[in-house]
């Protein structure tokens, strides 16, 4: 669905690329996450890629065709949701929507029902300027899918939203893999990349490090024992045993039998170890 080959890009006046010939491909029906810290480029990556920047070096393709090539029916194909909402402040949430819909040839979703969708239908009156940050989102996110878009570019999608409203639009993206969308997304957020993403790109200093699915990178990077924390005369103590024939360790077994369990875990490498592993960089 989206090729990227060799594509640089540097802004007016800055010395260095914001992006600096990277490589990457995202397979139809996949949830493709771009990740790294604030100014690592991978919002210029997606700005590229969805039109809004031009003269960049490389080849980028979507949808088997070459982004140059593609003029204003492109709009028809894909859905954005940006980081940083951009509504019209003195309409309502209802209003908005209805004026994004008549943009599209097509018939669209029903705005009312994408607002119930991402929990603001009781809101759908409300002017927007009103808005706090994560309703903004959540709008945001209702307008990028008005016209049933074949691939959905999102850009820190929990930005500013409590756990609920979170867990809410990771449910929605999830759904819409499910019905065969392609999403790319953008985030320095590992949680929701590693819960979300099937392939995941770590970019910094606009080069990619590393490319893999997230299952295969905590198995390269995760140590293969568990740990195992008991009470003994009162205090809590610790020990670890190899993942590998753990059911006939008879260690791990008196330990189950006649001791006080507090935690027992794995010790999987997270997706911010990892990262910090691979680029030598924090993503805060």
């Amino acid at each position: 669905m989206i090729r990227v080959s060799g594509l640089s890009f540097t802004y007016p006046g800055s010395p260095a690329p914001a992006i600096d010939g990277i490589t990457f491909s995202v397979p139809k029906g996949e949830i493709f996450g771009f990740l790294g810290p604030n100014g690592s480029g991978k919002s210029t990556t997606q700005k590229i890629i969805i039109g809004l920047l031009k003269g960049y070096r490389g080849e980028v393709a979507v949808l088997g065709r070459d982004l140059a090539e593609w003029g204003p029916e492109y709009y028809e194909r894909i859905g954005v949701c940006f980081e940083l909402p951009n509504h019209y402040p003195k309409l309502t949430a209802l209003e908005n929507l209805h004026l994004f819909a008549s943009f599209y040839e097509k018939e669209t979703e029903d705005p009312l029902e994408l607002l119930r969708l991402v929990g603001l239908e009781d809101d759908a009156g409300k002017r927007v300027e009103s808005f706090s940050k994560g309703m903004r989102m959540k709008l945001n996110l209702a307008r990028s899918l008005l016209h049933d878009p074949e691939i959905l570019f999102l850009d820190e999608p929990t930005s500013g939203l409590d756990p609920s409203s979170a867990r809410a639009v990771k449910d929605i993206i999830l759904e819409k893999k499910r019905k065969g969308k392609t999403i790319f997304l953008t985030t320095h957020n590992m949680e929701v990349a590693d819960e979300l993403c099937d392939t995941v790109s770590f970019i910094v200093n606009g080069k990619i490090c590393l490319t893999e699915r997230p299952r295969q990178l905590k198995q390269d990077y995760g140590k293969r024992t568990v740990q195992v924390e008991y009470i003994l005369d009162g205090h809590t103590e610790r020990a670890g045993f190899p993942l590998e024939g753990l059911g006939y360790s008879a260690a791990f077994l008196s330990l189950l039998r006649d001791r006080e369990i507090q935690t027992i875990h794995s010790e999987e490498a997270t997706m911010e170890m990892i990262f910090l592993s691979v680029t030598g960089r924090r993503l805060s």
